[in-house]
């Protein structure tokens, strides 16, 4: 069992900067892949990012690629998005989300879940 909590979410101009933290509980935490969705109003879920279990590997959607980063620190069981520069079709409820399998852009794949955090990008 893997309990997530986003946090770090926010209201920004766009052209600004993000850093999303998402704290895992559990042993397992080095384990699971871990990846970033994203919701926005009217919208389906979509995938913005995931990162292997050892920070090697990560994969980003096109819409975000050179503007965000993931990475973890299995110490700390955490995971990382560092976001920018953010534009305004960015505002959406992101989540944070754990898998057991290889790294996936699939959100079924995806067993565990936070609760979000929200992301506001002002034009």
């Amino acid at each position: 069992q893997v309990q997530l909590v986003e946090s770090g979410g926010g209201l920004v101009q766009a052209g600004g900067s993000l850093r999303l933290s998402c704290a895992a509980s559990g042993r397992s935490f080095r384990r699971y892949v871990m990846g970033w969705f994203r919701q926005a109003p009217g919208k389906e879920r979509e995938f913005v990012a995931a990162i292997s279990w050892s920070g090697g590997s990560t994969y980003y959607a096109d819409s975000v690629k050179g503007r965000f980063t993931i990475s973890r620190d299995n110490a700390k069981n955490t995971v990382y998005l560092q976001m920018n520069p953010l534009k305004p079709d960015d505002t959406a409820v992101y989540y944070c989300a754990a898998a057991g399998g290889p790294i996936s852009s699939t959100s079924h794949e995806y067993k565990y879940w936070g609760q979000g955090t929200q992301v506001t990008v002002s034009s």
